[in-house]
């Protein structure tokens, strides 16, 4: 099943938490021109000046760029790729020709298969529209747009170097494209409960992200990292974020109004059209292998998770290590290398269809009678989050309920990893 712009539809696929042979590839672009109030992500602010020949950001793209296709180059081989995702960071300050050699060398390392999604982050702040149509002729057929808000005052609070007039034009740019059939589809970001927000101010945001057209909206809850300019705000009690009852009753509307206007959440922070999931977000979610590369990124493709160092000169002196020594074990086809049953719990119950606990048990090598036993301690655990609905029960599969139950979703997590703790790890691994 289609829709007018050539991508499947969705179909009832519940059972593909076992990790299959590595199909998608993160690329991490770490570059941005400065880092926002709430980023802890690994990234290399480089200011406003790139499009000055010699100007330092520049260099520091070009020898970064250089890592990565080293990196790709000494990775092992593996099959055709459905999703690639070129993530940051910023990537649109990429311009055409950087991001068209990356997507040749991924396709000549591993090839893509028919119909690939191929997702690329942009800041609003960083293209033209012109920039958008050439993407798009070098193979990006989605876009992630990095939002945050529509409110001028919050954008400059959080750090943001666009205004709510370029968040709107570039929007209108992207879904004129979309509507022709340039694009799959496209995708907007926005972060909930940011100091000062309130219900009648995130309400507007929300109004104004469906005008946009948007057919898919990534809507994450603010996280307070230590070392970041709002950690430090917090930790001194400068940081006026909203009350718990009312960041539940953002978190309410935010579900109940996107669901009066068609759209699904299927996962805790993914809410999409009919036929608009995003097919990368679904993997990383299923448990399914995939390969990352760069700065600071991770990869799994068959299981065992491994993150790359953080810093540039950290990843520059681990893919010179790579080149002159044996490659990362994760990286290998190995059958040993399944990713751990806690892990496996913790993101598929991420997702709307929830998790077969015993089916990944038994993958994990659990007996029945192992099963039996240590299955109804986990739902001990859980007893009162059954009771009180904020977790259900059918059919053998756990899911969190939608919206009591994702937005609890952490404390259900800790006792699941309570739970997992309290076992004889050796034996159940």
């Amino acid at each position: 099943m289609g829709n007018k712009n050539g991508h499947l539809c969705e179909v009832g696929i519940t059972n593909y938490e076992i990790v299959n042979p590595p199909r998608s590839a993160y690329l991490h672009i770490p570059f941005c021109h400065k880092r926002c109030f709430y980023c802890d992500f690994s990234i290399i602010p480089i200011g406003d000046s790139t499009g000055v020949a010699g100007n330092k950001g520049i260099k520091s793209i070009n020898s970064y760029l250089d890592l990565l296709h080293r990196e790709i180059s000494i990775t092992p081989n593996g099959p055709p790729l459905s999703t690639i995702y070129l993530g940051g960071g910023t990537p649109s300050l990429l311009n055409k020709d950087e991001v068209c050699d990356l997507l040749d060398h991924l396709q000549k390392k591993f090839g893509f298969q028919n119909g690939a999604e191929v997702t690329m982050e942009v800041d609003p702040a960083t293209f033209s529209e012109n920039d958008l149509k050439e993407y798009i002729k070098i193979g990006i057929n989605r876009l992630s747009m990095g939002a945050q808000s529509f409110d001028d005052r919050t954008l400059a609070s959080i750090g943001r170097k666009h205004k709510r007039d370029e968040l709107i034009e570039a929007c209108r740019w992207v879904n004129k494209l979309f509507k022709k059939g340039f694009l799959m589809s496209w995708s907007l970001d926005l972060i909930e409960n940011l100091p000062g927000s309130n219900l009648d101010q995130w309400s507007l945001e929300l109004e104004q992200a469906v005008l946009t057209e948007a057919p898919h909206l990534s809507i994450y809850d603010l996280t307070i990292e230590p070392e970041t300019v709002f950690g430090r705000k917090h930790k001194k009690g400068e940081l006026n974020i909203p009350s718990e009852s009312m960041a539940i009753s953002i978190n309410l509307k935010t579900t109940n109004f996107l669901k009066s206007k068609g759209f699904s959440r299927y996962e805790i922070s993914s809410y999409s059209l009919p036929c608009h999931a995003s097919r990368h977000n679904r993997m990383y979610w299923s448990g399914s292998g995939w390969w990352g590369f760069g700065m600071g990124a991770t990869s799994a493709p068959w299981g065992k998770r491994f993150a790359r160092p953080r810093t540039i000169m950290g990843y520059k002196k681990w893919v010179e290590e790579q080149e002159n020594k044996e490659v990362e074990p994760s990286l290998l086809e190995n059958p040993s290398n399944k990713m751990p049953l806690d892990e496996l719990l913790m993101i598929g119950l991420r997702r709307r269809e929830g998790v077969h606990i015993e089916e990944l048990a038994k993958y994990s090598g659990w007996t029945e009678e192992k099963c039996n036993l240590k299955l109804k301690l986990l739902e001990r655990y859980w007893q009162d989050c059954l009771h009180k609905g904020f977790l259900i029960q059918k059919n053998g599969r756990f899911f969190l309920s939608d919206p009591n139950g994702m937005q609890i979703s952490n404390q259900i997590l800790v006792l699941m990893f309570m739970w997992w703790d309290s076992l004889d790890l050796h034996e159940c691994s």
